[in-house]
């Protein structure tokens, strides 16, 4: 009997000593901060009651990054201060603290100061269409004095004047932002743009409205006189160039005026708009011709066809030669006046020997004069076939002497 009573008692010892082991070996530690929800910028304590003595490492992480915290323990409680770099940022925080077999985690939020410290503001294009189809868009990124976004659904005032009109559109932030299409009006002019949000105002921007694809438009022929002295000027003008919703292009459109000869060859001149109106200058030709001219702005629009005559001034020249036939004058060249026609008119002299062309030389005129010397280094005595060209004639010497 008393041996039994020994061994419950020995045995009795190590059940308890065996609790008191696993006891020891498993601190108790409760989170005693309730508080889930902090005003980024707000000093972060998460405490802890401990049966023990023992201070584990806290686990945190965000979206930038993970660290891990050292606790100080007073009167059986962990004290974990939440560093800078965490709570300064606005997001989920995570936390893990591990002691042994036991695992406590929880989640925190840094929430948005409900205030606006800056506005970073982007708009483009610069430049729309008018007509009510092209748009530019304005987003607006409202911030903190940490640099952290605004609440969700925060109201943004998007604000444009236009002509006079003057229009306020409330948007709300999502995804850090808030954006916003403005669509142009029919009119084409200048566009201001600002926002505001919590009462901080963005600087101004402006968008230019532009004129959108021209349509179609006429042309006209302005000249001193319709002969063909190869010196006057014939300036082509277009009517006021405007959009589908009758705003005038913008200056510095460029027009091209494509000219069509009786010979089939084509001509071209060009000019830009001035207030919608594109003007281009091109020579009389030095003989009597027909042009058919049709102006193009390039892809987009054309104007009509309109035609023209040039009356051919100089009917007739005279060539004369030297004796030895190598001085060769051609004149008087005369206009629709009688009068000497003015200086620049072209004057062609071609050499040609069993009809191979040897030379071919260009003069202008002179007071109604062009002059041509054949030198004999270059054509030996022989008989040679020359022609003279000029306004739109030809004259033809054959075998002629040349000494």
């Amino acid at each position: 009997m008393q041996l039994k009573r020994t061994y419950l008692f020995i045995l009795g010892l190590i059940l308890l000593s065996s609790f008191t082991s696993i006891h020891s070996n498993t601190a108790s530690i409760k989170l005693l901060t309730s508080q889930t929800d902090y005003i980024v910028g707000t000093n972060v304590v998460l405490e802890f009651s401990t049966t023990d003595a023992v201070q584990p490492m806290l686990y945190c992480s965000n979206s930038y990054g993970s660290t891990l915290i050292s606790p100080t323990l007073e009167n059986k409680k962990l004290r974990y201060q939440i560093p800078a770099n965490i709570y300064k940022k606005v997001g989920v925080v995570n936390w893990s603290l591990i002691y042994k077999s036991n695992t406590l985690s929880g989640v925190f939020h840094m929430v948005p100061k409900p205030e606006v410290a800056t506005m970073e503001t982007y708009i483009g294009p610069p430049s729309i269409e008018a007509g009510g189809k092209d748009y530019t868009m304005l987003v607006i990124i409202p911030t903190d004095s940490l640099d952290n976004p605004v609440p969700k659904n925060t109201t943004v005032n998007a604000k444009h004047q236009f002509l006079a009109s003057e229009e306020v559109d409330n948007i709300v932030t999502n995804n850090l932002i808030a954006f916003k299409n403005i669509y142009s009006k029919k009119e084409s002019g200048r566009m201001l743009i600002s926002s505001e949000c919590l009462n901080i105002n963005s600087k101004e921007f402006t968008i230019n409205v532009m004129p959108a694809v021209p349509v179609d438009f006429e042309i006209s022929a302005h000249r001193p006189h319709n002969y063909a002295d190869g010196n006057q000027v014939t300036t082509f003008s277009t009517t006021i160039i405007k959009d589908k919703q009758d705003n005038v292009v913008s200056d510095g459109t460029f027009v091209i005026f494509y000219i069509t000869n009786k010979s089939g060859n084509i001509l071209k001149t060009s000019g830009t708009t001035l207030d919608g109106i594109a003007t281009a200058k091109i020579i009389h030709p030095d003989y009597g011709d027909n042009w058919s001219i049709k102006a193009y702005v390039e892809g987009m629009s054309e104007s009509n066809t309109i035609t023209i005559a040039y009356t051919q001034v100089i009917e007739d020249f005279i060539v004369e030669f030297s004796k030895d036939g190598r001085d060769i004058n051609v004149g008087p060249l005369q206009s629709f006046m009688q009068q000497m026609i003015p200086d620049g008119l072209q004057v062609k002299l071609l050499v040609y020997k069993n009809d191979i062309l040897l030379e071919k030389y260009t003069k202008t005129s002179v007071d109604g004069y062009a002059h041509f010397y054949l030198k004999s280094d270059i054509f030996k005595p022989d008989n040679y076939n020359i022609k003279i060209q000029t306004a739109g004639l030809e004259k033809t010497f054959n075998n002629t002497k040349l000494w």
